[in-house]
């Protein structure tokens, strides 16, 4: 079974997010595709956004790399949003 790029993109950035939060129960990952983009939504709870966003911004700007990379594998621009 051949996996869309959509759902591979959306299980990596859950499995990062959730080893990077205190709560992983309350991560959840929501996804918009184009044919030439992906739109991925990262929900957290209040608490677990500091985590996410990481010292200056440092830790969401590592999560947008890794998820660019993967993307252009599949040809498509990224665009990850933190939601709290």
């Amino acid at each position: 079974m051949s996996e869309t790029p959509n759902h591979g993109l959306k299980e990596l950035i859950q499995y990062i997010a959730e080893a990077l939060v205190d709560d992983p129960s309350t991560v959840k990952v929501t996804s918009v595709e184009s044919e030439t983009s992906v739109i991925l939504e990262l929900h957290v709870c209040k608490e677990d956004v500091g985590k996410v966003i990481g010292k200056g911004g440092q830790t969401a700007k590592a999560l947008r790399k890794i998820l660019s990379a993967a993307a252009t594998k599949h040809s498509k621009k990224s665009l990850l949003q933190i939601v709290e």
